[in-house]
């Protein structure tokens, strides 16, 4: 059965020999010097134009990167190689790229003003905070990449497969982070690029196995080397684990602002004309945006609607219109 769906996603007619296979993903076969030297100059180019992209909020500009981004070629050369059971080179090329990348999202960061918000910029903030559909989707892509370069016929969907699995821009983003000194921010766009790499090398692993592209390394080695695959399992719950945890806190984070803006309609519901007009929490703080044509009802009445609905210790801030922001307290005190 397992082999008829092979047969059927990738048709013996349509697979790409390991051959051919290997002089596109492996950058120390055939003519290195060419090869190497367009990897590095794409991935610079790339680098800076995502950087730019992330740094005007410019989400054209970040797709343009995503699409010329040269670094899933020595990812899919990691899929390959550990299939094939040999070295080539490929996370070495694939680590000093991310820490070009990372050095390059530093040095753009120097353009932002001293008082900068991170999370106010679109493109920083949807990348800091991963969760666990991130690493479900990432691995949809990781198994079309594989299959895209594995058919010849279908190798014009690569470029979605490069847009959707979002590499070079995880990378700027962690280093503009650690440009203006947010060490947890540019952990969580680190988060993001280690689960796109794990989705694209198992993704690889997986659809280059099917194939029998290792069959002769099993054979050499009497049986399946066991390396890898602890290696992936090792890797896959380095990811799984802070996806997961992260998923939890914001589906939580989501019913807590719930019951928050909740309670503040019920605590304005007496203020003609008052109406509540968002809930956000940040830094650890809930954020009660209010509109009031007068004074406002005494804030020592929300906190007490919000005990028991949010955990207690959480500080609210009333930010209210014509500018007046009101530190309400903290619930439960």
């Amino acid at each position: 059965m397992i082999s008829g769906v092979r047969d059927r996603v990738l048709p013996a007619s349509q697979r790409r020999s390991l051959d051919e296979l290997t002089q596109d993903l492996d950058l120390s076969t055939g003519d290195t010097t060419s090869k190497r030297s367009a990897f590095w100059t794409m991935l610079t180019l790339s680098s800076v134009i995502a950087a730019g992209g992330v740094l005007t909020d410019s989400t054209a500009t970040v797709i343009g990167a995503m699409i010329i981004a040269p670094l899933s070629t020595p990812i899919m050369g990691i899929a390959l190689g550990s299939v094939q059971r040999r070295r080539t080179g490929s996370a070495r090329t694939v680590l000093l790229a991310c820490l070009v990348v990372i050095a390059v999202g530093m040095v753009m960061s120097v353009s932002l003003p001293g008082d900068y918000d991170l999370l106010s910029n679109s493109q920083i903030s949807s990348r800091t905070s991963p969760g666990l559909m991130d690493l479900i989707a990432a691995l949809a892509t990781g198994f079309a990449g594989a299959v895209a370069l594995a058919r010849r016929d279908v190798a014009a969907v690569l470029p979605g497969v490069a847009i959707a699995i979002s590499l070079v821009p995880p990378l700027v983003v962690a280093g503009v982070c650690l440009g203006r000194l947010s060490g947890w921010l540019a952990l969580g766009a680190l988060v993001l690029f280690v689960s796109n790499l794990f989705a694209l090398v198992f993704g690889g692993m997986v659809v280059f196995a099917s194939l029998g592209y290792g069959a002769e390394a099993d054979t050499a080695a009497g049986r399946p080397a066991r390396r890898a695959y602890a290696a992936m399992a090792l890797l896959f719950a380095v990811v799984f684990v802070p996806l997961t945890a992260n998923t939890v806190v914001t589906l939580l984070l989501d019913v807590w602002t719930g019951r928050t803006k909740d309670a503040a309609e019920q605590w304005l519901a007496d203020e003609s004309g008052a109406s509540v007009t968002g809930v956000d929490a940040t830094s650890r703080t809930m954020y009660v945006h209010v509109r009031v044509p007068g004074d406002l009802p005494p804030v020592s009445a929300l906190l007490e609607r919000l005990e028991g609905r949010i955990p207690d210790g959480i500080p609210v801030v009333v930010d209210a219109s014509r500018g007046r922001r009101i530190d309400a307290g903290v619930v439960g005190d």
